[in-house]
């Protein structure tokens, strides 16, 4: 099935990383933090001091003591940061010089059943890798998704390109797919780029999607919109192809090897490539030594729905880019009368960027602008290609009416899907952390 996106917004951004893999450097201390985790509330399952291996579980799910939160590398815990009412923000581990591992066993995927893959993920730590929609959170392990949906095409500014990370992959890609085949009902969805030679096109048990159009094209909840619409009652799992691989590895070798690839990409950066390391990983480990001279912006994730952090920060559970762009900290006088040529727009007026479709744009963090009272403008609608009603759903959301959140599609949706028309908005409204309060209401009231 061709999946063609015609509503959206290509961020073409300076920076792109070049096609080489590097060993990132040494990163001593890597850092859990459950925030990551949404709606998981933690409870230890060692203490300060504690010797680990790679893939022994430091944390548990409180509501599901099954659900177990791995050690990327094997060392000491040395270190628990609690916030208010003791609660944990983040977990420290200094890594041993020589690793070792848990050894989970080697599994054939074609020879288990349902129960036992589910067992095998959740004791091993791999479970945190599978969310579900509705709600966008770790998904539920007694429920059956009535489908799958991986999207290995990178559609978001800057974003690592699958095709390169996952090349050579391909067995434990296989090997993921062919358990988690047997935990849905449906069909495993699989979609890449058009144009793209992915190493997942040519697997066994997949349905495979090929997507082209401009952002969110790439975002897994457009693709699920237009494969197989999430309704009331009903569930789907989406997994990362990263994460997949570390799945189909513990499978074959019996290791939770918590391995990424990183992009380090953007304006910023000296020379934007990749870097291998692990999950948890200290961003300077990376970064350091690498970006330009100046007052920078480094970013875990992309632009547009990715999270600030420093040098002293760390790679979260999910992450596989790091985004560095100049720091907007400047103001521009009378910048709202002159003719723009160097800022990505949807509308016309004043701002001449629609005449340079494939002009790449060297953009800082300056909202030029301040939060105000929402404006109807029909803006959002131009970069928003899901069959729902942003500005409407984003009003249920803030005041609160779960009828007409659920009524307007809010089982669909995730933070990421407003993205977009976050940044398009001339309001300055915060419209992923809208929706992620109006989908944490839901899983609390409706559960």
């Amino acid at each position: 099935m061709d999946i063609r996106i015609k509503k959206g917004l290509d961020i073409k951004l300076v920076g792109n990383a070049e096609k080489i893999t590097e060993n990132a450097g040494s990163s001593n201390v890597f850092t859990l933090k459950p925030e990551d985790f949404h709606s998981i509330i933690p409870k230890l399952s060692v203490k300060v001091g504690a010797k680990l291996k790679a893939g022994e579980a430091v944390f548990y799910n409180k509501a599901n003591e099954e659900m177990k939160f791995a050690s990327p590398v094997s060392g000491e815990l040395v270190d628990i940061i609690r916030g208010e009412k003791r609660k944990i923000l983040a977990l420290k581990i200094e890594a041993d010089s020589k690793q070792e591992f848990v050894d989970f066993g080697i599994k054939d995927p074609k020879a288990m059943k349902a129960d036992e893959i589910k067992t095998h993920l959740l004791a091993a730590g791999c479970w945190p890798f599978i969310k579900q929609r509705p709600y966008d959170v770790i998904a539920n392990p007694a429920v059956t998704p009535k489908a799958i949906f991986v999207s290995a095409y990178a559609s978001a500014p800057l974003a690592a390109d699958y095709d390169y990370v996952l090349a050579g992959k391909e067995n434990e890609l296989q090997a993921a797919v062919t358990a988690l085949s047997k935990l849905t009902s449906g069909d495993i969805n699989v979609s890449v780029g058009k144009s793209s030679n992915s190493p997942l096109a040519g697997l066994n048990n997949i349905t495979l999607h090929k997507v082209s159009g401009p952002h969110p094209s790439g975002n897994v909840g457009t693709q699920i919109a237009k494969i197989n619409p999430v309704n009331k009652g009903e569930v789907v799992w989406t997994l990362t192809p990263q994460d997949l691989v570390v799945i189909g590895e513990l499978l074959l070798t019996g290791k939770f090897n918590a391995e990424r690839i990183v992009a380090l990409a953007g304006s910023s950066v000296a020379a934007p490539k990749y870097y291998k390391t692990k999950i948890g990983a200290t961003i300077s480990s990376i970064a350091e030594g690498k970006l330009n001279e100046g007052d920078n912006r480094i970013i875990t994730g992309n632009v547009l729905t990715g999270t600030a952090t420093n040098l002293k920060g760390n790679l979260g559970y999910y992450d596989n880019l790091i985004t560095v762009i100049p720091e907007g900290n400047d103001y521009e006088l009378f910048g709202w009368t002159m003719p723009v040529f160097n800022k990505v727009s949807t509308s016309r007026a004043l701002t001449f960027s629609w005449m340079f479709p494939n002009k790449k744009f060297d953009l800082n963090t300056n909202t030029n602008g301040e939060h105000r009272g929402f404006v109807v403008t029909g803006n959002y609608e131009e970069v928003f290609p899901l069959d729902i009603y942003p500005m409407q759903i984003l009003k249920a959301c803030m005041y609160k009416d779960l009828d007409e959140m659920e009524q307007l599609g809010m089982y669909e949706v995730a933070p990421e899907d407003f993205a977009l028309t976050e940044f398009v908005c001339v309001s300055k409204q915060p419209h992923q952390e809208i929706i992620r309060k109006g989908l944490d209401l839901m899983l609390k009231e409706i559960g």
